[in-house]
């Protein structure tokens, strides 16, 4: 018996293909959806919904994804993203292209001073940032969203944020304290081993170059060009971003440079830059520093282990 490929017949067979497409894509999995709460879930406030909605209404998902995997590194990386997380947003808006950071758990990475220099414009904080300015929306939108951002990570962002808030009162009571008790400080929070390790790299005029290069490219908008803590985002941190030029005179080694732009210090908006800058241009740029605005540097000095393989 022969099956003549009628117009009727090729139409009732692609309906009848995209029907059960239909049922095994969409249906199914539909109707079987068991998607519990994960354990960080939690509901957002009505300021975070607020945020949320200015979010979404700005485009802010074109740039930025909210989903880790596990091939991911970078930011946000420390938990894979699962389906539980999402439950109560509509839409759903994870986003797919990463022309900027995913914020699947961004809550917390920073303080709340941070994001508004941020938003204001992103090069205040983010000197190479192609992120739009958005003083735009006003204060009142941008504290909004800042709110919605630090709820990303839910119940882990919760802690973290407990933790900025913790450091936060610690690091402005030291600052408060004055320059001398500041630097005292933040010296003694860094481990005892790091406080004795000078930079073991020399201040070459190559390694000074790229010092000057990467302080360009991240430390600009807080610290300034002139390392004062006067950039333009400093109006609107506190406590203000360190003036390196009041450590000339003070036992600062290289290694207390390295661990303070390595882990950041929790509380202010000094970020921590151990999943974008690799060892030696940490050691770099802590060579600028100590050359250019403390005028003191104790680089290639002992103690000195093996030399490494290429040197000057």
């Amino acid at each position: 018996m022969s099956q003549e490929m009628t117009p009727k017949a090729i139409i009732f067979g692609s309906l009848l293909i995209l029907a059960a497409v239909t049922f095994v894509v969409v249906l199914w999995p539909y109707t079987h959806r068991h998607t519990a709460p994960s354990e960080i879930y939690r509901q957002r406030t009505a300021l975070e919904e607020s945020g949320r909605k200015i979010y979404l209404a700005n485009g802010c998902v074109y740039c930025h994804s909210q989903s880790i995997r596990t091939i991911d590194w970078g930011h946000g990386a420390e938990r894979i993203a699962q389906a539980g997380d999402y439950i109560s947003d509509e839409p759903v808006a994870l986003g797919s292209a990463r022309t900027g950071v995913d914020l699947s758990q961004e809550g917390g990475e920073h303080p709340d001073d941070w994001h508004i220099a941020h938003f204001i414009n992103p090069r205040y904080t983010r000197p190479n940032s192609i992120m739009p300015p958005f003083e735009w929306l006003g204060m009142e939108n941008i504290k909004s969203l800042t709110a919605y951002i630090q709820s990303l990570g839910m119940k882990g962002a919760d802690k973290r944020m407990q933790r900025q808030r913790h450091w936060k009162e610690q690091v402005a009571t030291a600052y408060e304290a004055g320059p001398a008790h500041n630097i005292r400080w933040l010296a003694e929070h860094v481990p005892e081993g790091w406080r004795n390790i000078p930079n073991p790299y020399p201040t070459t005029p190559a390694g000074l170059a790229r010092g000057h290069k990467i302080y360009q490219d991240f430390c600009l908008g807080c610290h300034s060009p002139i390392g004062d803590g006067m950039g333009p985002a400093q109006p609107w941190i506190y406590p203000p971003p360190l003036n390196f030029t009041i450590l000339k005179g003070r036992e600062i080694s290289g290694g207390i440079i390295y661990y303070q732009i390595m882990n950041g210090i929790t509380g202010s908006a000094m970020p921590y830059f151990k999943k974008e800058l690799e060892s030696e241009k940490i050691w770099d740029v802590g060579n600028y520093v100590a050359e250019y605005f403390i005028n003191q540097s104790d680089a290639n000095t002992e103690p000195k282990g093996i030399d490494a393989s290429y040197e000057p």
